[in-house]
């Protein structure tokens, strides 16, 4: 790469795009190649940012948006025009609907061969333009940099989201004359003002059953401890919104608040507490269709909604709106004076009841042809890492990790919360890329998995390890239920054939084993930690269960 700090240099605009993203603290970029942005990925052979090669854009997208999600810095995914912009619409619209920080290039055809039919042309701002928080096209290649730092301070700010930045070919050969590399726009986190504070302690100090609901990105070790430790001395139960699981530890030593999470797969008293609040508390999170089972719970409670941005899909009562960083609200709500009078009884009991919830049966009975995965919960409780990643996808898999996993800190969870399948793999990928001490597990259906499976291939390339799990119970359940509740007897499209995931697993020089009894799990647990590879542990589960019970 040109040495962009020379003033006598001239960069082309795909150099200084790559030299903008390593002023920018980006640490990798995951894409599949296209010959629609070679000069990027020629700026990119002799920089400091490591080019991790997918297998295709869904999973480069989604690693990118794991990235993000782990990280708060943008992901930064490159594919190129038409079908690898298609295949990477999925991270797109994974990152708006999710509020998760991203950045997608997208290689675009020549300046002249627009509105020709080209090959490969499609309209960037027609695809994207509903579903990214800004589209922009690089027409000015000294604008390069420019375009990248207000693109990269677009997706961090307010409510989080994608950001996609079309590359037209003969753009970014072009010279960007003396323009250089420009210094990152600061990212301000507002705080409430003090009057805000206080006009929430006043409602506080008048409620008998507050609730708060954690939820969004950015959540600290400091704010999330700290949030529990205020809401256990005063008696104040917290639950997540869905898959915010890891925003505030569910256990801390001599202070535990933690009640549950709400969404799909949400325990029957977790649910309750959204009903039975007399004030309700959003840091992060919003009344949303999952969160409040498709709006009809807890819409008329006193509702004070704390959020670094606009309010997309709350429903139900807004009696005070603060526009705040919401982690660092959290810090300051705790050191705020205020004299509660809660109803302990009804804290003891939301915290039992999520105790009872979340116990997962660690001793499992070693006879039976199938793999129990609660029993499969309990033993990963005993194994995993208090700082163990998490990921999973879409589909009912997801109901057991999402139950039965306790997060003791941030960023320990990756998961769709816009309900995409095929997340899971890529996710682990990226997140043993950039916490590589730390222990990553992801929890895959059948269906799930080979949506983005090929991508343990990126993984083997680049060294990252995780353990999935596959659940195979030979059909897409989430639907098969549906059906199921709908349609009595007649199932209709959701019945898979699967290949032997351990053997597929091996073929990729990962390790891979397939467990049939529940009381093998832990041995092969541990025999594929022990690899130090990728691995792929295959449990053959029940067809007939679909969901952990309460």
């Amino acid at each position: 790469m040109v040495n962009a700090d020379n003033p006598d240099s001239r960069l082309s605009a795909g150099h200084l795009i790559v030299a903008q993203l390593e002023r920018e603290g980006v640490q990798r970029v995951y894409g599949v190649p296209g010959e629609s942005y070679l000069d990027v990925l020629d700026g990119l052979h002799d920089s400091t940012i490591t080019t991790v090669v997918a297998r295709h854009e869904g999973g480069a997208g989604f690693m990118a948006l794991a990235e993000g999600r782990l990280t708060g810095l943008p992901g930064v995914a490159l594919v190129t025009r038409g079908p690898g912009a298609a295949n990477a619409f999925i991270a797109v619209h994974t990152a708006h609907q999710d509020a998760t920080p991203l950045i997608l290039f997208v290689g675009l055809i020549p300046v002249a061969d627009r509105g020709r039919e080209a090959f490969q042309e499609f309209d960037i701002s027609g695809w994207f333009g509903s579903t990214a928080k800004k589209v922009v096209v690089l027409d000015d290649p000294a604008a390069a940099a420019r375009v990248v730092s207000e693109s990269i301070h677009t997706a961090r700010s307010g409510r989080p989201g994608p950001v996609v930045i079309g590359l037209p070919e003969d753009i970014l050969t072009r010279s960007a004359g003396t323009a250089r590399s420009v210094a990152p726009i600061a990212v301000p986190r507002p705080r409430a003002a003090e009057s805000e504070l206080k006009e929430l302690t006043g409602r506080l100090e008048r409620a008998h059953r507050p609730l708060v609901v954690v939820g969004g990105e950015g959540w600290s070790a400091q704010s999330g401890q700290e949030l529990v430790r205020w809401a256990a001395g005063h008696s104040i139960p917290v639950v997540a919104d869905f898959r915010a699981y890891d925003a505030v530890p569910h256990e801390l030593d001599g202070a535990n608040a933690f009640a549950g999470s709400l969404g799909y797969g949400r325990s029957s008293h977790a649910a309750g507490l959204l009903d039975e609040a007399d004030l309700t508390l959003f840091l992060g999170a919003a009344r949303t269709d999952v969160l409040s089972d498709g709006y009809t719970r807890g819409l008329d409670s006193e509702t004070v909604l704390v959020l670094p941005g606009e309010a997309l899909g709350h429903a139900g009562r807004v009696d005070q709106f603060v526009s705040a960083d919401a982690p660092s609200f959290a810090l300051d709500l705790a050191t705020a004076p205020v004299s509660m009078h809660a109803d302990a009884g009804w804290f003891a009991a939301a915290r039992a009841a999520y105790t009872r919830t979340r116990t997962a049966v660690s001793a499992p009975d070693p006879g039976g042809s199938y793999v129990d995965l609660t029993a499969v919960m309990g033993v990963l409780q005993e194994e995993l890492a208090p700082d163990a990643v998490i990921t999973y996808g879409a589909g009912n898999h997801a109901l057991w990790p999402a139950r039965h996993l306790p997060h003791r800190s941030p960023a320990s969870l990756v998961a769709p919360r816009n309900g995409a399948m095929g997340m899971g793999i890529p996710a682990a990928v990226a997140a043993s890329l950039v916490f590589p001490g730390r222990e990553v597990v992801s929890v895959a259906g059948d269906g799930c998995f080979l949506m983005n499976g090929q991508e343990l291939a990126t993984a083997r390339g680049y060294g990252a390890t995780f353990i999935a799990l596959v659940v195979d119970n030979g059909c897409y359940a989430t639907i098969r239920e549906h059906q199921e509740g709908t349609y009595p007897g007649r199932p209709s499209g959701t019945q898979l054939t699967n290949p032997d995931f351990a053997a597929w697993a091996r073929s990729h020089g990962a390790h891979g084993e397939t467990v049939t009894s529940t009381a093998d799990f832990r041995a092969a647990f541990r025999r594929a930690r022990a690899t130090a590879l990728p691995a792929v542990l295959h449990l053959l589960q029940d067809p007939e269960v679909r969901a952990p019970g309460e």
